[in-house]
């Protein structure tokens, strides 16, 4: 049996291209005891992995040339020799960007029968809601009656931080890239959106918007978005720095915002963070979380691309804001 994986085939400069990915086809080692085979079901394409793909050092170490890539997948177990895993169990793993693949069942952990689709595993119940639950809970502190600001508001992590913001009895500011998007965030309960790309002036769009200014901003974007709400942020305001996509595929320095000095006039907290540090909070939020899906309190969106192949496209998509919702790659 022969499994097929997309490998890094050179390291992007700037945008990433369809030419830094390749597609290969390699065969698959029977199992053995306390092994399993996995067919993947679904995989994530997530912006941090392009800084994965630059050759420095990082809080996660970078992909070498000729690997197979990796991110978060949901699989399901075809053939077992291990008693804890048997055959049609679900499974969540980082093995992404596969189709199939032999484990000893390290890392994996199986998922609970439920009537949605397992890809929410990736999104509002994985990595993404978690981190916006993280961000706004544990890092921000947001309170009932503040304001809360969220730039990239339609994308996985920003579009969970908006409803969990309006849950939590906040104001909501969005910032997205394009009118349908705009009008979708509205749909659901997002106080006022800002197109940031017909905006003329950020910083005076959010004072309209916000015009009792800003108590927690979610930042998944920095440059510009920084820069707008360093400026209409209350005095110990806090900010949740999750992501920087504006400098991600940078292949210069970014100069930085130049009203840092707001950070001391305004007595500002600014805390990044990575999500994997907080998962010891994982059931809590999960419980949390499904009790607002089942409620219909939060809804789940997802841009789905089909087939291995199109993994590359998908990741590129991301770059390009083609997704609302996460970003997942159906594999079977």
């Amino acid at each position: 049996m022969k499994a097929q994986q997309i490998l890094l085939d050179s390291r992007p400069e700037g945008m990433p291209a369809t030419t830094n990915f390749k597609l290969a086809s390699i065969p698959l080692a029977d199992i053995n005891d306390g092994e399993f085979l996995v067919k993947n079901l679904w995989m994530s394409v997530d912006p941090y992995m392009r800084g994965r793909m630059i050759d420095r050092e990082s809080y996660i170490a970078p992909f070498s040339i000729g690997e197979v890539l990796q991110g978060g997948a949901i699989g399901e177990v075809i053939e077992s020799r291990h008693p804890e895993f048997p055959v049609g169990s679900k499974v969540s793993s980082m093995l992404g960007w596969r189709s199939h693949y032999v484990t000893d069942g390290s890392e994996h952990t199986r998922l609970p029968d439920t009537p949605m689709s397992e890809s929410h595993f990736l999104g509002v119940l994985g990595m993404p809601g978690m981190t916006a639950w993280t961000g706004l809970n544990r890092i921000a502190e947001l309170k009932k009656g503040e304001t809360l600001f969220v730039s990239a508001a339609s994308g996985a992590v920003g579009s969970v931080a908006c409803q969990l913001g309006k849950l939590m009895g906040a104001k909501v500011i969005a910032s997205v890239g394009s009118d349908e998007k705009a009008e979708h965030l509205l749909s659901i309960g997002v106080d006022a959106v800002i197109n940031y790309k017909t905006s003329q002036n950020l910083t005076a769009s959010l004072k309209a918007a916000a015009p009792e200014g800003i108590d927690v901003y979610f930042e998944n974007v920095g440059g510009e978005h920084l820069s707008a709400a360093l400026d209409n942020m209350n005095d110990h305001g806090r900010i949740a720095v999750c992501g920087m996509i504006s400098q991600y595929n940078d292949t210069a320095p970014t100069p930085g915002p130049s009203n840092l000095a707001m950070i001391i006039i305004k007595k500002l907290k600014i805390e990044g963070f990575i999500v994997f540090e907080h998962w010891e909070h994982y059931p809590e939020f999960a419980k949390q979380m499904g009790q607002w899906l089942a409620s219909g309190a939060v809804k789940a969106e997802q841009t789905v691309y089909e087939g291995l192949e199109q993994a590359p496209d998908a990741f590129i998509g991301l770059f390009e804001g083609k997704n609302r919702g996460k970003m997942v790659v159906k594999l079977a």
